[in-house]
């Protein structure tokens, strides 16, 4: 495994600094400062973005919604949905600036007048932003938007302490780096074997077979999206994901057919120790059936940390870590996503 050849744009390097992106990102959202029209009223928020640059939030609903005062949704549309009014706050994330989906439901943003902020690293949703007074957080160019996760959460959850929706917890904070050190440095770096490397195993058993993620409900349903949406972008693989308890209410008893395909089949689980303990009996049982099933490979990774923010983002990162390592099993490069950039030229024509 050739990591330089299959790595041009350097996808291990960004991975390595992920814990100063963390830092740079908070202190984005540290110097950046809200209209005093945004202090207050606030009753509901809607996190709007496609892609990378949704999955920031997806990561702050996981974190804040056993905390938060007011619902946070996450949006994925041209539009908005009917419930917002000008008591909701809308969040309008582009990495690029330029996604239409999103673009689209700012500008109905503007036509409904409702509170709006946007976050990106320039584009149209900058432009607009600035020509309309709509507060605009700007994050770093130069990376693939599902490599900017840190500039994507930390500036919002800074914000949102301020706002008095979250609370931002120094220490948690402190841990989260710590930790990505850590394990970055001495468990998944490429230059650690395999033998000492979970993070390249889990890769090799993942290989040449189709993956599903499941996870529970609490902290790591972000985590299972985010692992799913890796292995797609980075190793252009197939895999799929669902949630606990609903898994067991419909998917479980799929796992059965196609015959052929079952055994080509590799599982993971994600746990968290504050996972409800019905839902832990429940993922002991699921792995039983599943392990029922002859061929199919079965990987546990359970989040590490005192925090829950160390914990979500333990599990993110390893994910992030096997996505990469898949990728140079399958001796492509992992950073282009030529398919994504020619259907936006083909939607771009057609407009």
């Amino acid at each position: 495994m050739s990591i330089p050849n299959l790595d041009p744009s350097g996808m291990a390097k960004l991975l390595r600094n992920f814990p100063r992106q963390i830092e740079e990102g908070s202190r984005i959202g540290e110097t950046f400062r809200l209209p005093r029209s945004f202090q207050r009223g606030i009753e509901k928020i809607v996190f709007v973005g496609m892609g990378g640059s949704a999955i920031g939030g997806d990561v702050i609903r996981s974190l804040v919604s056993g905390e938060s005062s007011v619902p946070l949704w996450v949006w994925r549309h041209y539009t908005l949905p009917p419930f917002v009014d000008s008591k909701t706050l809308c969040i309008f994330s582009s990495y690029s600036g330029n996604t239409e989906e999103t673009i689209s439901a700012f500008h109905e943003a503007r036509k409904r007048r409702v509170k709006a902020l946007a976050i990106s690293s320039g584009g149209e949703l900058a432009r607009l932003a600035r020509g309309s007074s709509i507060p605009w957080i700007e994050i770093p160019q130069g990376y693939p938007p599902r490599l900017a996760l840190g500039y994507s959460v930390f500036p919002l959850l800074k914000l949102l302490s301020h706002l008095k929706l979250a609370r931002w917890k120094p220490e948690a904070f402190e841990e989260t780096v710590s930790l990505l050190e850590r394990l970055g440095r001495k468990k998944y770096a490429p230059e650690i074997p395999s033998r000492s490397n979970r993070a390249k195993r889990i890769a090799q058993a993942l290989w040449n077979r189709w993956v599903v993620i499941y996870a529970g409900m609490e902290l790591l349903d972000s985590a299972a999206l985010r692992f799913r949406n890796q292995i797609e972008e980075n190793a252009k693989a197939m895999a799929s994901h669902h949630l606990l308890p609903e898994m067991n209410h419909n998917e479980i008893l799929g796992w059965r057919f196609p015959a052929k395909l079952i055994p080509k089949c590799a599982c993971v689980f994600l746990s968290d120790r504050e996972d409800h303990p019905r839902i832990q009996l429940r993922m002991r049982i699921t792995q039983e059936v599943v392990r029922a099933r002859r061929g199919v490979r079965i990987e546990e990774i359970e989040s590490e940390g005192r925090s829950r923010l160390a914990r979500l983002f333990s599990v993110i990162y390893v994910g992030d870590w096997v996505s990469f390592y898949l990728a140079l099993l399958y001796h492509i490069d992992p950073t282009p996503v030529a398919i994504i950039e020619s259907l936006k030229r083909r939607l771009a024509r057609a407009w």
